[in-house]
């Protein structure tokens, strides 16, 4: 632990229970092609990711961006994340609520311009291990059409995750009836 962080946070990542290291019983085997989350680790891995990524609401584009990077943690699809410079300038604006992740720290949310209900959300001075991606935009594909490659992204269940379900991973995945001890 980081003698500058709190004793809460080294506790929060003690509990993690599934770390990657071995894939349960129940979860689906990945086929050619296909990564299984049970094989992602804990703490998330940050991969970059060439793949163009889109994202849309109901009124047009919101960003698009040929580089983006998916955190991969267990039992959690990905979570693709793209630059600052992906997003259309005016589309987003910060919105009310927050939310704290162990690993990445403090979220702020954001909302399409003249609307309040979050859309997307960003670490503006996340921990250390996510540091090089402070400011980064994650959208939720439930709230938003989002795409890898032209590919419809289908959303994490759950309401709060934010995962983007493509047919290059499987699961099951946190979020579902009976995870949430995962």
């Amino acid at each position: 632990m980081n003698r500058d962080e709190p004793a809460w946070l080294q506790q929060a990542r003690d509990k993690w229970t599934n770390r990657g290291q071995s894939r349960p019983p129940f979860a689906e085997e990945p086929g050619p092609g296909q990564d299984s989350v049970w094989d992602f680790p804990r703490p998330p891995a940050v991969v970059p990711d060439e793949r163009r990524v889109q994202v849309s609401s109901a009124d047009g584009l919101l960003a698009s961006a040929d580089r983006s990077v998916r955190i991969l943690e267990t039992s959690h699809p990905p979570t693709f994340y793209v630059p600052p410079e992906a997003l259309i300038p005016g589309r987003l604006v910060v919105t009310s609520g927050s939310s704290h992740c162990e690993w990445k720290g403090a979220a702020e949310y954001l909302a399409v311009t003249g609307t309040v209900e979050p859309i997307g959300w960003r670490y503006p001075d996340p921990y250390p291990e996510f540091a090089e991606h402070a400011g980064w935009v994650s959208f939720y594909p439930d709230r938003a059409e989002c795409t890898v490659d032209g590919e419809a992204v289908r959303p994490q269940a759950g309401g709060f995750y934010g995962g983007w379900i493509t047919d290059d991973v499987v699961g099951p995945f946190k979020g579902e009836p009976g995870t949430s001890g995962w």
